[in-house]
């Protein structure tokens, strides 16, 4: 994991590295500020509603209300926006990590429609089963850790699922070059464990000012790295058991 991460920082020196981060994070900006104005005209319009506005002080105060709480949607809406943003750029970032690392891999190219339904898809899903956790990350929130705890691993799970089905996308089934005369096999799914992990250090880098603006890119990068060495050991062992018998 460590190892897939290191390889993936490497490489952000590359300038086409640097092109895919720059384009991704200032579409992932606009989109947050869209966030932050549309909550904040929500709240503001809500609370007006709610309190009138018999004075200057009750009026200023409502508004006050309203940027801290249009924060807050824009800062949970982060991950889900990043991510979102990043599967419009997925097929350059693991283009790149693999015409670097993994040459013999022959990718398909992914159609812009197919690219906007999975970034469509994966928001959704992330609305949903966060949607869901709520009410359990609310009744855990007397004990201080139990609300963040469930975010966590929701999101991790999430995550570590995306960033796979990312590389996954771009490769049919039987892209992995096997030896001559083997039948070629497919790419390998990653452990449920390492899915996990993938996606929870993806998630603590979300959380981390900067750091969140390559976090999408890094995620990719490792998960790239991490697909093809489950399928380098696939192929492996398949080869091993082949000629065992």
């Amino acid at each position: 994991m460590m190892g897939a991460f290191a390889l993936g920082a490497a490489q952000m020196a590359d300038r086409r590295v640097i092109r895919v981060l720059v384009k991704s994070a200032l579409v992932s900006l606009a989109l947050l500020a869209l966030v932050f104005w549309g909550g904040f005209a929500a709240f503001d319009a809500g609370i007006e509603w709610l309190a009138g506005t018999q004075s200057a002080w009750i009026a200023g105060l409502g508004q006050l209300v309203a940027a801290i709480a249009a924060v807050l949607c824009a800062w949970l809406a982060w991950r889900i926006v990043a991510m979102a943003v990043l599967n419009f750029y997925a097929d350059e970032i693991v283009s790149l990590v693999e015409e670097r690392h993994y040459p013999a891999f022959k990718p398909r190219d992914i159609p812009l429609s197919e690219e906007i339904a999975m970034a469509l898809k994966g928001a959704a899903r992330a609305l949903a089963f966060n949607a869901l956790a709520l009410p359990i990350a609310l009744a855990l929130a007397v004990t201080g850790v139990g609300t963040a705890i469930v975010f966590i691993t929701v999101n991790a799970f999430l995550l570590g699922r995306e960033l796979q089905d990312m590389v996954w996308a771009r490769h049919p089934k039987g892209a992995v070059p096997a030896a001559p005369g083997r039948k070629s096999r497919g790419i390998a799914p990653l452990a449920a464990s390492t899915r996990f992990l993938l996606g929870l250090a993806v998630v603590g880098l979300l959380a981390i000012p900067v750091a969140n603006l390559l976090a999408p890119f890094l995620g990719a990068a490792a998960a790239t790295h991490l697909v093809h060495r489950a399928a380098a050991r696939r192929a492996g062992n398949s080869r091993d058991g082949h000629d065992a018998l």
